[in-house]
């Protein structure tokens, strides 16, 4: 397991800016949190010790943060120890052995502080914690002498950074298979869906802000404005499949509409549904716009015309040939509204397979293939 690792500040004036050194856990224990003074087994109460205060979380990402606080001097030289009680916000009492997810009490050698608290498998992304501080002194029969337990403080854990999507995007790279021609992007939807477009949206299909499916830490989720597409053909016709999970109706556009040399290209996301079925969530934005911005900054962006998943070649006849990954479920997201106009809209032969539908979808924590050495 990781342990909490210590960085390097400053200025050692003040205990939030000294000089910090390597850390390391102790123990993990699992406890209750009840009144002002811990009631484990083997703590001792003795001589008060300082109480922190004014507790301060910074640079938070996805699965650690950094935390400081003042004391009092008294009996400071005592301290050998800090018990650190983490807890996901929706989890109003502290832990208790029932409890499977792990947030819990950490008991750390005392450090100059800020200390880095960093673990993959207590912490995840995109998730409110709350954290309260004790000062503990280790005596010689093995009991702790303990200070009250500090306020509570919340904060929430980030998204997953560019190098978490890097990773993401290598392992679905190794997966995705050779490439297959196509011609179109199709979106499937039910007829109401696009009757609305047409009466009520001046005939554009408009973007809308993307739901919480795939990996946790995706900083698409429930942010990136858009439009999905599929791209997917069979690979014994080359012509999208007749079944789909979202509607009987469907709208196909030429792919060179949506997928040309003014869009940008980015990985959004690589995820599974406790099924043998893989999906990338690619997203498209036409250069320079808003949706091209929100990317840039978050995403990695991808090579149009030399990537693993979706490509878009000028052939001798400088005509745009068009490529998808076979071996992977690809979600296109298009950040721009779109005119019906440019396509056609009619009824699918095949069925509503509801069971491959991907809304709101959970990603399966425990899959080899799509999961990097984060939180979830």
């Amino acid at each position: 397991m990781e342990v909490p690792r210590v960085g390097q500040s400053i200025s050692p004036t003040s205990p939030c800016e000294d000089m910090i050194k390597n850390l390391s856990l102790e123990a993990i224990k699992l406890c209750d949190r009840e009144g002002n003074k811990s009631q484990d087994s083997g703590i001792a109460e003795m001589e008060e010790l300082p109480v922190p205060r004014h507790i301060q979380i910074s640079n938070i990402t996805c699965d650690s943060f950094k935390i400081c606080w003042e004391m009092d001097s008294r009996a400071k030289e005592r301290i050998t120890h800090y018990f650190i009680d983490l807890n996901k916000k929706e989890n109003k009492n502290s832990n208790k052995f029932k409890h499977k997810d792990v947030p819990t009490k950490l008991v750390a050698k005392a450090v100059p502080l800020p200390m880095t608290v960093r673990g993959h498998w207590f912490l995840s992304p995109r998730t409110e914690y709350t954290v309260a501080v004790q000062t503990a002194s280790k005596q010689g029969d093995g009991d702790y002498a303990v200070s009250e337990w500090s306020e509570i403080i919340e904060f929430c854990t980030a998204d997953y950074s560019a190098v978490h999507l890097t990773q993401l995007l290598e392992k679905a790279e190794v997966i995705a298979g050779r490439m297959l021609r196509f011609s179109v992007f199709y979106r499937n939807q039910h007829k109401e869906y696009f009757d609305h477009a047409r009466e009520n949206q001046g005939n554009m299909m408009l973007p809308s802000v993307k739901d919480n499916s795939g990996s946790h830490g995706s900083p698409i989720s429930g942010k990136l404005e858009g439009i999905f597409f599929s791209c997917n053909t069979e690979f014994n016709t080359g012509k999208p499949p007749q079944d789909s999970p979202y509607g009987r109706y469907r709208f196909t556009i030429p792919a060179e509409a949506l997928f040309n040399k003014k869009t940008n290209l980015y990985f959004g996301d690589f995820y599974c549904m406790y099924t043998a079925y893989h999906y990338v969530i690619l997203v498209l934005a036409l250069e320079g716009s808003k949706g091209d911005e929100f990317c840039k900054q978050r995403l990695p962006a991808l090579d149009i015309s030399n990537n693993r998943f979706l490509t878009c070649v000028e052939d001798e006849d400088g005509q745009l040939v068009f490529h998808h990954a076979q071996d992977l479920i690809l979600e296109v997201i298009y950040t721009d509204p779109v005119d019906l106009n440019l396509g056609t809209v009619a009824e699918i032969s095949g069925h509503q397979l509801m069971s491959l539908s991907t809304v709101n979808a959970k990603k399966d924590p425990s899959c080899k293939t799509c999961n990097i050495s984060v939180g979830r």
